[in-house]
């Protein structure tokens, strides 16, 4: 472990953020991972997003 870390840790534990941040990390934390559940839920894959369009023509 960096021992700059350790130096962060303890700036942390003697001036720990405000609830009012801790709640925002956690919200953004958890709307990231319900956005990874519903892909995975739903199956949208990278080749799903893909599609073989033809190119638009006038006769």
């Amino acid at each position: 472990m960096n021992p700059r870390w350790l130096l962060h840790a303890s700036r942390w534990a003697r001036n720990p953020p405000s609830a009012r941040r801790v709640w925002l990390v956690l919200s953004v934390v958890a709307v990231c991972l319900a956005l990874a559940g519903a892909e995975w839920l739903l199956g949208a894959d990278v080749e799903m997003q893909r599609q073989n369009l033809r190119p638009f023509t006038t006769n």
